[in-house]
């Protein structure tokens, strides 16, 4: 089995000081980082399916923090963003979240702030990734199901009995036990409890909160 790729923090500011500083905190906690100064040394290396946070500057020569987020997002990268805002960029922070970042940090930052806002994006990070392996996996289980079964899913999950699905459809309550009972079984679905949890995954929205 393959191993999950580790975690980096990938930091992009054209600050050199800033750079070396965050670099030293980020590893101080062992924590792999790579530093980038500027906005296209890091799309040159960048490559879908990285995993762990950007931590990227809001203001840079060039191409700027923004542009680099929307450049991203076009590209549909799942990298959690986290800006790092000057004097005055707290307006732009807030459309930076709007657009997808999780979190803005302000300078001057308390080291452990930054790092909190780390960790709490690696975190949503790995949250997403396995949410999204279970999406892909549903994905699959749903493809077997026939039409109707789909339907009496749908119903089922929304809390509907067996007697009201029977009046919807045009079938016995008997006929729905037995798309019911197919439709645990095709999904693998130990459970009441546990087929809402998927319907509910399959639904689910897997931008930022």
């Amino acid at each position: 089995m393959q191993s999950e790729p580790t975690p980096t923090v990938f930091v992009v500011d054209d600050d050199q000081a800033m750079r070396n500083s965050l670099k030293w905190l980020i590893e101080s906690i062992d924590m792999p980082v790579k530093t980038y100064a500027s906005a296209n040394e890091f799309l040159n290396s960048y490559y879908p399916g990285r995993v762990g946070c950007l931590l990227l500057d809001i203001r840079m020569p060039g191409m700027s923090g923004m542009e680099l987020q929307t450049r991203l997002a076009q590209e549909d990268s799942r990298l959690p963003v986290i800006m790092i805002t000057g004097h005055g960029d707290v307006t732009m922070a807030v459309k930076a979240m709007k657009s997808g970042a999780v979190d803005f940090i302000e300078k001057p930052f308390h080291d452990e702030d930054l790092l909190a806002s780390i960790r709490n994006a690696l975190e949503f990070d790995e949250k997403r990734r396995q949410l999204r392996s279970q999406r892909a996996e549903i994905a699959v289980r749903l493809v077997e199901l026939t039409p109707r079964e789909h339907e009496v899913m749908t119903m089922v999950t929304e809390g509907r009995a067996n007697k009201e699905i029977a009046a919807v459809l045009g079938v016995s309550a008997k006929t729905v036990e037995a798309h019911r009972a197919r439709v645990m079984d095709k999904m693998h679905a130990r459970s009441l409890a546990e087929l809402v949890r998927m319907a509910l995954i399959a639904d689910s929205d897997l931008q930022a909160p």
